[in-house]
């Protein structure tokens, strides 16, 4: 698609049956995010994303669309502690998770990682630019390359994580300006989050997407109103079950088996003789 100059979208799921409703509107890529810790699991942090769900939510959403490109986001501190760790986990992701792509967000520092990775034969998505999960170091989530000198160092970044192998680059939270710039410096497709429209690729959460988060994200901006939508059909569900007009169809007897609980009551048992 890049070649070819067409634009691509991705969006980031956490189940089998929104994928499979994804792959079916044609989006080509699905990410199995690490915001799943906060829309899915109610924590504050992406952070706080166990390795385990991570992995069952990448394989969950690969059987719900299986012919959508797949990538699992490595969580915090899953690829951190050792190059044997990060190894260990990265394959867990492509086998268990049955991913596609692994995503980790790095810089120029993670290069030896991706490469050992690449080599390995894991494919790499190098997360760039703003990285939520260093959000406790910089007291929150920062958007990146303002300034000249941090342009430079974010297209740094993308440039030597590709020559150490990553096939994809996730650029977040930046200027137009730092968009252009790693484009240029780079040859392989880059998906852009709050990075503008100069991307080959463009990623939201879903629940962004739908209108299901109460406060999103300046860049991301909803299609629809799932939130009100859903709200309306719970309070229908609670209306209707309160009186007794819950719809659909009810389950009967076999025939012949509702008189035999007619039979069975007219006659005495051993008990009621004794």
């Amino acid at each position: 698609m890049k070649r070819q100059g067409e634009k691509f979208a991705c969006l980031a799921a956490y189940d089998a049956t929104t994928a499979r409703w994804l792959q079916r509107a044609g989006v080509p890529v699905l990410l199995a995010g690490d915001s799943a810790a906060q829309v899915v699991l109610g924590f504050e942090r992406t952070i706080d994303m166990p390795i385990d769900f991570a992995i069952q939510i990448t394989a969950a959403i690969k059987r719900g669309a299986p012919q959508t490109l797949i990538m699992g986001d490595m969580p915090f501190m899953s690829y951190h502690t050792s190059l044997e760790k990060a190894m260990h986990n990265a394959a867990r992701f492509m086998t268990e998770g049955m991913a596609d792509v692994v995503k980790l967000e790095s810089d120029e520092t993670f290069a030896p990682l991706v490469d050992r990775l690449t080599r390995a034969g894991v494919p790499i998505c190098a997360h760039i630019g703003c990285r939520p999960q260093t959000s406790s170091v910089t007291g929150g989530p920062v958007a990146a390359g303002r300034t000249a000198a941090t342009l430079q160092q974010v297209v740094q970044d993308a440039v030597a994580l590709e020559q150490a192998g990553a096939v994809l680059l996730l650029i977040e939270a930046v200027p137009e300006e730092v968009t252009k710039a790693v484009m240029e410096a780079t040859s392989v497709p880059v998906i852009g989050i709050g990075a503008g429209t100069s991307c080959d690729g463009q990623i939201l959460v879903v629940n962004d997407l739908l209108g299901l988060t109460d406060f999103p994200p300046r860049f991301a901006e909803p299609v629809d109103t799932f939130g009100p939508r859903l709200k309306a059909a719970g309070a229908e569900w609670v209306k209707r079950v309160r009186a007794g007009t819950i719809g659909g169809q009810s389950y009967t007897m076999r025939p012949g088996e509702q008189e035999k609980l007619v039979q069975g009551e007219s006659e005495p048992t051993n008990a009621s003789i004794n």
